[in-house]
C-alpha cells in the first residue's frame, strides 16, 4: 500500500499524519459526545438545550473557517465545552 495514502489529505489541510489523526480523534469524540447529548436532550428537554447546536458551532470554527484563514480558532472556542 503506498504511503502517500496516509499523508496526501493530511498534507493537504497542512497537518502531518501524526497531527491529523490527534484532530480528526477529537472531532470524532466531539460528534460523538455532542450526539449523546442531543439524543438525551430529546429524552429530557430541559437537559443539554444548547450543546448540540454549540457542538455544530465549535466544530464548523475549527474545520471551515480557522482553515480558510489559515489560523487557529480564538482561544475561547478551542476549549468550548459543547
Amino acid at each position: 500500500m503506498p504511503l502517500n495514502l496516509f499523508t496526501d489529505h493530511p498534507a493537504a489541510v497542512g497537518e502531518t499524519y501524526g497531527e491529523h489523526l490527534q484532530v480528526a480523534g477529537g472531532f470524532g469524540l466531539r460528534m460523538i459526545l455532542g450526539g449523546i447529548a442531543c439524543l438525551l436532550h430529546g429524552l429530557l428537554p430541559f437537559l443539554f438545550t444548547r450543546t448540540g447546536s454549540n457542538t455544530i458551532a465549535l466544530l464548523h470554527e475549527r474545520m471551515v473557517i480557522s482553515r480558510r484563514r489559515g489560523a487557529a480558532p480564538p482561544p475561547g472556542l478551542r476549549e468550548t465545552a459543547g
